[in-house]
Order: C-alpha cells, then sequence, then structure tokens
C-alpha cells in the first residue's frame, strides 16, 4: 500500500492519498533506506498532500532514504515551497537541523534565491549564521547567486556582513568579483567547461523572485541529459546592501555609474532604487550638494535619478531636515523638466514630501496635454492637497471614473484618507460601496 502511497503523491493525487492513509497507509516507510512520501510531496510543492501526511503522523524531521535525497524542509526550500515550508515549520520541521554536508533548509534557499521561504524560515527560527561542511554561510551563497531578496531578509535578520566563507571570501568581495561581468558570458564560460564539447548551450531569461533579473544557461547533451547554471542580475545592488551594512562609503559619482545601466532591467528597477536610497539614508550635505548638481545635468536619466535620491532625502520618521532645501529643488524640475520620465520621479518626489506648497506644481504636472495618467498622479495629489481647495479635489474626484482600473483605485483610497467629507466626495465613496 505504501508504494501505491508513493504513486499518489508523485502523481499529486491528493483524494487518492486522503483514502490511502484513512484506509490505513502508514504515511513513512517502514526501512531507513527507502523514499519518504514527505519528501517527495515537499519537493513537488503538494501542500495538500504535504498536510495530509502530517495530520497522519508523518515525521517533518524524516531523512528521506532514496537516492539524493534529504530532510522534507531542505526540500522544499530548495526549490522555494514557501507554502510547503510553512506547513512543515507549522507541524515541528525543525528549522535547523542538517542534512549531508551541514546543508540547512536556509541554506538551500539562499542557494537558490528563494527570498520568500528564507523569510518564512529565518521567521520560525533559522540561524542566519549557519554555514555548511564547507563554510558557505547563507548570505554568501545569497550573495554569489546575486539573491537581492534573501541577502536583504538576512541583514534584516542580523546576518553578519563580513563574515568570510570557507574559502576566505567575504560577501562584499564576492559581490565586487561579479560587479562589472557579463553575466551571461561568464555562465557560458563556467558550464562549457563542465559540459561535453558537443553539448548545445543556451541563455534563457525570467524575472527571480525578487524581481532582478533571472539567467539561466543550459547544457543540452544529445543522450536528452541536460546541466544548468542560475544566477541572479542583482550583485549591484547587492553590493550595495553590504556596503551599507559594513560601513563602506562608496563616492556619490560611483553609486551612480553602478545605477545608471538598471533602470529598465529589473521588474520595479530594484537596483536602481536600492543605490538611491543608500544615497538617501546619507542625510549629509555632500551628498545633497551633489544630488542637487545632479538634478540640472543634460542627462535626464541623471536627472530622474537625482529626483529619486531627493525623494526621502534624509527623511527619518517624522524628522526631515533638508526638505525645506529639497522641496525648491523638485519645485523647480516640475516646472522646467520637459522629460516625461524625469517629471514622473519628480511627482513621487513631491507626493513623498506631502507638502502643500508644491499643489501648483502637481497641478500643473497632471493636467499638462498629453499626460499619460497612472496611479502616481492621485497619491501625489492627495499628498499636497490642503483643505479646502476645491480644484483640486474636483480633479482628484473624477479620477475616480478614470478608464484605468489603477487610477480608480489609488484615487478611491486617496479620497478615503482625506478629511473632506463634502457631497461630492461621498457620492464618490458611494459610486464605489465605501
Amino acid at each position: 500500500m505504501y508504494a501505491e502511497l508513493l504513486d499518489a503523491v508523485t502523481g499529486n493525487d491528493a483524494e487518492k492519498v486522503e483514502r490511502l492513509l484513512r484506509d490505513g497507509a502508514a504515511p513513512d516507510p517502514d526501512g531507513p533506506g527507502e523514499t519518504t512520501a514527505l519528501y517527495r510531496a515537499a519537493t513537488g510543492g503538494h501542500v495538500a498532500i504535504a498536510r495530509a501526511l502530517l495530520a497522519a503522523g508523518a515525521d517533518p524531521n524524516r531523512i528521506g532514504g532514496g537516492e539524493d535525497e534529504g530532510l522534507p524542509l531542505c526540500g522544499a526550500a530548495a526549490w522555494g515551497r514557501t507554502e510547503t515550508v510553512e506547513a512543515l515549520l507549522a507541524a515541528g520541521a525543525d528549522p535547523n537541523l542538517r542534512e549531508s554536508h551541514g546543508w540547512t533548509a536556509l541554506l538551500w534557499a539562499a542557494a537558490n534565491g528563494h527570498a520568500g521561504t528564507a523569510r518564512a524560515l529565518l521567521a520560525a527560527g533559522a540561524s542566519a549564521e549557519d554555514a555548511n561542511d564547507g563554510g558557505e554561510t547563507a548570505l554568501t551563497l545569497a550573495t554569489r547567486r546575486g539573491a537581492l531578496g534573501v541577502v536583504r531578509a538576512l541583514l534584516d535578520a542580523g546576518a553578519d556582513p563580513t563574515r568570510a566563507d570557507g574559502e576566505g571570501d567575504t560577501p562584499l568581495s564576492i559581490a565586487y568579483d561579479w560587479l562589472g561581468t557579463h553575466l551571461e558570458s561568464a555562465l557560458l564560460e563556467q558550464l562549457a567547461e563542465q559540459a561535453p564539447e558537443d553539448a548545445d548551450l543556451t541563455v534563457s531569461r525570467a524575472r527571480a523572485e525578487d524581481g532582478t533579473d533571472l539567467v539561466t544557461v543550459t547544457a543540452a547533451r544529445p543522450d536528452g541529459g541536460a546541466s544548468e547554471i542560475v544566477c541572479q542580475r542583482g550583485h549591484a545592488a547587492v553590493a550595495t546592501l553590504l556596503e551599507d551594512a559594513t560601513g563602506e562609503r562608496l563616492p556619490f559619482g560611483d553609486l551612480v555609474e553602478r545605477a545608471m545601466p538598471y533602470r529598465d532591467v529589473d521588474e520595479e528597477a530594484e537596483t536602481w532604487w536600492t543605490v538611491a536610497d543608500s544615497l538617501s539614508r546619507r542625510a549629509d550635505e555632500e551628498t545633497f550638494e551633489a544630488a542637487a548638481e545632479l538634478s540640472v545635468s543634460e542627462d535626464p536619466r541623471r536627472r530622474e535619478f537625482a529626483a529619486d535620491v531627493l525623494s526621502q532625502f534624509g527623511f527619518d520618521g517624522d524628522e526631515r531636515p533638508f526638505l525645506e532645501r529639497t522641496l525648491p529643488i523638485l519645485r523647480r524640475m516640475a516646472v522646467a523638466d520637459g522629460d516625461e520620465r524625469v517629471l514622473r520621479s519628480v511627482l513621487g518626489a513631491l507626493g513623498n514630501h506631502a507638502d502643500p506648497r508644491a499643489l501648483p506644481e502637481v497641478l500643473s504636472v497632471i493636467t499638462a496635454e498629453g499626460w499619460t495618467r497612472t496611479q502616481a498622479d492621485p497619491a501625489a495629489l492627495a499628498a499636497v492637497l490642503p483643505p479646502g481647495h476645491a480644484e483640486g479635489l474636483a480633479l482628484l474626484v473624477s479620477m475616480t471614473e478614470d478608464p484605468d482600473e489603477e487610477v480608480r483605485d489609488w484615487a478611491v483610497t486617496a479620497l478615503t484618507g482625506l478629511a473632506e467629507h463634502r457631497e461630492e466626495v461621498r457620492a464618490a465613496l458611494a459610486a464605489r460601496g465605501l
């Protein structure tokens, strides 16, 4: 009956698994050298089956006895099966238990760039300082992968940014090794050294979980087998996080040059914003002056970056020590700049400043002929709109009927946060069922 259970797990047949368990099938095998159903369910991400096996008494900390098998939690983490990881943890899986060569679930998640899984493991008590038998830490593994989301999660959890791996390489030195490297070429060269000469090498790209570019190089052999290397284009952002964590301060211009190539590479400009946020947090005179100078650059991409640096420059809760100097720059850019992408960054920055003095500039931008409405428009308008401003309020109300669903939703959200209770506001909200 156990063989039948394994087949049902492999086929992701949850109904059959539950029936077999009700009929008396054991959730775990009798012998130590056999494949465990739970490991197979965990690696496959079959969360409903995993829960059924756990409810029937499957041991979440039992190492699978099949070839290349290990702990269910490690298998799920290696494949980024976050929901399954959470089910195993809830059933008593030990997040710090090790399988062969000293690998833990967190190390697997870090090596494969699964940020959500890493966060779930850290929240359950996984040690951010774990290392395998070779001395590789979660942070060095994630850095080598270029896994921005995992590196951020580990640093937030207190991982030591200076701890070297077994080869003596620190996370920052690893990140620097990858900076300036053409990722595809490096991966192709690495895989070509391992693959047979007659293997067919291909490159594919996708989005990683954290929004960075995911590059996969595959070597397909004539016999039908294949091997691959996967890496993320996150090393520039990772280096920036590690510099901040270790107190390594690079010149303003160096960080500008680091950010420039990444504006349209990541899904949500993650690298661009990581660098901009790092500069914003410096909150010093030197950085402010450099950003102000950049705001009048002839290059619109650099002016856009300047606006993003100034967007929350020196903000620390309610403390905004540079506001009286950043606001005039942004207001001037809103009037003088004709580049749409620059203006969108300026609009977002004025919204973050949330100062009613910027209302004329915000209105000028979002009502300009040919301007394409986005969700940033109602957000910025609401942020600078003073009580009793009829024109601005009417415009915000009109956005609740915009053809774009995101604009409508943001306009409604903005209206619900205002102190205004006029009839037109109530009517607009009522029309959306609020």
